[in-house]
């Protein structure tokens, strides 16, 4: 079984349905002899918004898969998760060129967004109150894995959280387990396009300070 990173980022579990069972499931597969499945709850370790990022990039890097799984908040990640993604995916390390060169930490690896939403799927068309097709709601997400050197696989997504009955929450969370444990043996997984490349000109971002500051002595 290659290393799967889960990184949980729900507000709060207490409400949660669909994301608690997720969560429930990463943990037990976490917890049998010889499984490779490491689960981060971004709440329950930063409470207080403060992230370590060290630690957090070099769980990355232990991992081949990485998993972000979260609800849907207004058309994105909940802020935890985008306060994951602005602090931990720094420049020089999973993207762009940094003072020790190029940031290739995550570069050949996998991210897959497994996410629910409170509206049922009906709401994501264009004749829904959400007008648009799920679809159109990815390209963030596409774009940071790209940037980084991420191959974004096709999202799991539980539409409709609120509702959903018990077996197909059970079906579900079955779905999502069984993933897990096979990655990265999956049926499509031969026909998924490679990362495209997204080389930044170095000129996009300032320069490091603390790099110029060190070059100057």
């Amino acid at each position: 079984m290659a290393p799967v990173l889960v990184l949980a980022a729900h507000p709060d579990l207490r409400l949660s349905r669909v994301n608690r069972a997720l969560l429930d499931a990463a943990r037990s597969l976490a917890a049998e002899p010889g499984a490779a499945v490491e689960v981060r709850d971004l709440y329950a370790l930063y409470p207080d918004y403060v992230i370590d990022v060290p630690a957090e990039q070099a769980a990355c890097e232990r991992a081949r898969l990485i998993v972000w799984q979260h609800p849907i908040q207004w058309y994105a990640m909940p802020p935890l998760m985008k306060l994951w993604l602005d602090e931990v995916l720094t420049l020089g390390w999973a993207y762009g060129r940094g003072a020790n060169g190029p940031g290739a930490a995550l570069s050949g690896k996998d991210v897959w967004l497994v996410a629910s939403t409170g509206g049922a799927e009906s709401a994501y068309r264009p004749e829904g109150y959400n007008r648009y097709f799920f679809d159109a709601f990815l390209p963030p997400y596409e774009q940071t894995a790209a940037l980084c050197g991420l191959r974004f696989l096709p999202p799991l997504l539980q539409h409709g959280a609120h509702a959903v009955g018990a077996e197909g929450l059970r079906r579900h969370v079955a779905a999502y387990r069984e993933r897990l444990a096979s990655y990265p043996d999956w049926p499509e997984m031969a026909e998924l396009e490679p990362c495209p490349a997204c080389d930044m000109p170095p000129g996009d971002r300032p320069a490091d300070p603390m790099a110029a500051e060190k070059a100057a002595a």
